[in-house]
């Protein structure tokens, strides 16, 4: 990565530190470079989210056309996470090398025409390795929290990770609303339903493409250009292999980023996990009909229009306060109160009390999303996409494995009761951030053991 020639400093909207990352965060403005990264990322992702999560809105009508068991419907649940693991780990690094525009907008591409496949799909087993494929896709979430830590400082990313994400996460509720309305209308014209569904996915397609190729059109990586590879590393392979080993190997040795993977895999899987059950739960505990049982489950992921973004400032203005140990602190409070409310969650046994809790749970587990990424970029500068993807992956391992666990068709006890255990696996799983420690910041109980300062600069990401 070339760094620019400092007697060159572009002039910038807002206000930026050394490092020309911006130290004000202005969601309604769309000045570059900054602010239009940062539209470009939540609409990107924002358009894969709606890809992933189009199909439990319409499983029932898929349900019966292609004549899906309760256990295909389990298995094609956790393929859709587990195709994402892979892509998320592979992400940090390819956000190292070529930055997360290239990486983001060839990921969409390659993802957009097997969403488009969809509607060619004619066995269970095409339809479970279909969402395998599409799933992959949701590996975009690296690319987004990595691109905003290269655009904004430490006092602001917390914040800047969280409204990205969360805004973005917004399209698998709405999706959830949308996809039933498509349906309906392709249907109101004469379209049996069994091409209906099929037509329907024409639109995720189109969208996630378009909004890629603005990615790559409008978008710029850092404050000062995009990613480029100096000419010693491009001619020389065996520094280039270095440079990557030395990236991902420093990644992987920190422990603090396995732990964060855990966390949020008991956050944001189980609010994966929740997007891909909640719809069907409806219908058929509740005997709702498809567009209303679409239009609560939307609500869930509505949530993260404030919720996410909500955990973001809190994360900054506990660390403004209280350092490293008021965000530990807060993430846990928080996610330890969305698993209280998870196991709530599968004893209500009325509509609107279920509705009631679902909304209250949503609002908190997805801010507790927002509260790991905001201490995700203290944890390493060196590797702050491996970093990213190895608990972005955590994320999808959660779901997978609570997907398979609790939800997968062949268990024998109810999914009410599936959602209360998946509550009781968040407050267990929450528990291990009391073991994250930082040297010049602390943890949740011990002071720190040496100055911020004398810290290799490479150590961390902001002071």
């Amino acid at each position: 990565m070339e760094a620019p020639s400092k007697n060159q400093t572009p002039p910038f909207s807002l206000p930026v530190d050394s490092d020309h990352k911006a130290t004000q965060f202005r969601p309604f403005s769309i000045s570059s470079p900054h602010m239009r990264a940062f539209h470009l990322a939540w609409l990107s992702l924002f358009s894969c989210f709606f890809s992933t999560f189009s199909i439990p809105p319409l499983i029932a009508v898929i349900r019966d056309d292609l004549n899906l068991t309760d256990t295909d419907i389990g298995n094609a649940g956790i393929a859709s996470f587990a195709g994402s693991i892979f892509s998320r780990l592979a992400m940090g690094p390819a956000c190292d090398l070529v930055g997360p525009r290239i990486a983001s907008a060839t990921l969409s591409l390659l993802t957009a025409p097997i969403v488009l496949s969809t509607s060619l799909i004619s066995s269970p087993h095409s339809f479970i390795f279909l969402r395998f494929l599409i799933g992959f896709s949701l590996a975009n979430f690296v690319a987004n929290q990595f691109w905003m830590s290269s655009m904004f400082s430490g006092r602001v990313v917390g914040l800047a990770n969280g409204v990205a994400a969360g805004w973005a996460n917004v399209g698998a509720g709405v999706t959830q609303l949308v996809m039933p309305i498509i349906y309906s209308l392709i249907t109101s014209y004469d379209v049996p339903s069994f091409k209906a569904w099929r037509v329907a996915f024409i639109v995720p397609a189109i969208f996630q493409a378009v909004t890629a190729l603005m990615v790559l059109v409008f978008g710029q990586d850092l404050p000062d250009g995009n990613y480029k590879r100096p000419q010693n590393i491009t001619s020389n392979n065996k520094a280039k292999e270095n440079a990557l080993h030395e990236v991902v190997f420093h990644g992987l040795k920190n422990y603090r980023g396995w732990i964060l993977g855990l966390t949020y895999g008991y956050c944001f899987g189980v609010e994966l996990t929740t997007d891909n059950i909640i719809a069907q739960y409806f219908y058929d505990r509740f005997d709702v009909k498809i567009q209303t049982a679409g239009a609560t489950a939307a609500s869930f992921g509505l949530a993260n229009w404030v919720s996410r973004p909500a955990g973001g400032v809190v994360s900054d203005e506990m660390g403004r306060r209280f350092g490293m140990r008021g965000r530990l602190w807060s993430l846990w409070g928080v996610q330890t109160v969305a698993g209280l409310l998870c196991v709530l969650l599968g004893r209500i046994n009325s509509l609107w009390g279920s509705i009631f809790v679902m909304c209250v749970f949503s609002l908190f587990v997805q801010a507790a999303s927002g509260l790991t990424f905001g201490v995700v970029p203290f944890v390493s500068k060196r590797s702050l996409g491996v970093i990213s993807g190895m608990t972005g992956s955590g994320g999808t391992v959660g779901a997978v494995v609570t997907q398979l666990l609790l939800f997968s068709g062949s268990n024998k006890f109810s999914t009410q009761t599936g959602i209360s255990l998946m509550g009781l696996m968040m407050l267990v799983c929450t528990l291990s951030l009391t073991v994250i420690y930082f040297p010049q910041w602390g943890g949740m109980f011990c002071v720190p053991s040496v100055e911020p300062d004398s810290m290799d600069e490479d150590y961390h990401l902001l002071k």
